[in-house]
């Protein structure tokens, strides 16, 4: 299924139904009085979040959704009956906009969650409401309320506690393949990730965390080179982001520091709260470094990137060094998760930054 994290929408809740003027009519009942019903109320249309859907492409080529007209009413004290509701199904983690003004309106952040997007509306009044004692044959009556009708923007931005950085082929499909039970693609050419990769990583019995792969990002990203810039803001929800970078690149003439800066100064291009988040690096591939020369190369990339932050030595391959990095990343997670419950405070060990 091809991946839509962006989409425009028409909605239109349904008009109400008219009121009836009507008056009774039975026989030997010369004055039966009034007995005209009102309008049923309009369809609404809502919005539930799905957790089996993962993008909005269903919204890409079915962009108008109507719910029903009520009835008019009738006679006989008949009231119309409501038209039908319409529900639509989207991702967690849609966003819903205003396609004009830009204005976010809603936000689907719970699997099952279900909200009114546009309301139905009101039925109109018959002419038995009209009814009093001056005015015992009323033929008032009113027309139904429209529903509402909005030109919306869906944006979809995946829920995830972790977000992978890097240049294409840094190894991240390789990485959140290593430690979850996610199965992207995974070749020996750039971009081979064509779209966002979620993994559920289970560090033991109810104790998990999801993390997200998008693109990898090159320099320009910010002003639209590459791929990774249509995904960094799948990002923007995620308390803990790795940088993952190749320590061992396969052509010589490629400087690691370089690229790792590169990757730095695109994010605080795109978004300066992104570039804010908590940011660990991981140096990967370490299967290509013999052991003899780890500990130095590790030690002047940190002095050349000037880092201060928490550092990894990893293989995603043979997965050396991964389970560290899983247990560490669990632990952040989980405090952040406490301290924004207002349990407790996030360790400081892992508040440094860049």
């Amino acid at each position: 299924m091809k991946f839509v994290d962006e989409a425009f929408i028409d909605i239109a809740a349904g008009d109400g139904g008219n009121g009836c003027v009507s008056f009774r009519h039975e026989k030997y009942k010369e004055f039966g009085g009034p007995n005209g019903g009102d309008g049923g109320r309009g369809g609404h249309v809502f919005a539930v979040a799905d957790v089996n859907l993962n993008t909005l492409i269903d919204f890409r080529y079915a962009r108008r959704h109507e719910a029903g007209r009520g009835q008019h009413g009738m006679g006989s004290d008949m009231f119309g009956a409501a038209g039908d509701d319409i529900t639509l199904k989207m991702p967690v983690g849609t966003i819903i906009s205003d396609a004009e003004t830009g204005e976010v309106l809603f936000e689907l952040l719970t699997a099952g969650e279900k909200i009114m997007i546009a309301k139905g509306g009101d039925g109109g009044f018959g002419n038995l409401r009209f009814k009093s004692a001056i005015n015992r044959a009323p033929r008032q009556k009113t027309p139904g309320w429209p529903g509402v009708r909005r030109s919306l923007k869906l944006e979809l931005k995946v829920l995830a506690d972790v977000g992978l950085l890097g240049m294409p082929n840094a190894g991240k499909s390789t990485f959140i393949a290593a430690v979850s039970n996610a199965r992207p693609k995974i070749a020996d050419y750039p971009f081979t990730t064509l779209h966002p990769n979620l993994g559920v990583v289970r560090v033991g019995p109810e104790q998990s965390f999801v993390v997200a792969d998008i693109p990898g990002l090159i320099e320009g990203a910010s002003e639209g080179a590459g791929l990774g810039h249509q995904f960094l803001r799948h990002l923007q929800r995620t308390r803990l982001l790795l940088h993952i970078v190749d320590i061992a690149p396969f052509d010589e003439g490629v400087d690691p520091v370089a690229q790792a800066r590169a990757i730095v100064a695109e994010l605080k291009k795109y978004d300066p709260a992104l570039h804010a988040k908590p940011r660990w690096l991981v140096l990967n591939k370490l299967d290509m470094v013999p052991a003899e020369e780890r500990a130095a190369r590790v030690k002047d990339f940190v002095r050349r990137l000037r880092w201060k932050g928490p550092v990894f030595e990893i293989s995603a391959l043979t997965r050396e060094g991964c389970e560290p990095l899983v247990q560490a990343i669990y632990q952040h997670v989980h405090a952040e998760q406490r301290a924004a419950a207002g349990d407790e405070p996030v360790d400081p060990r892992f508040a440094d930054q860049a």
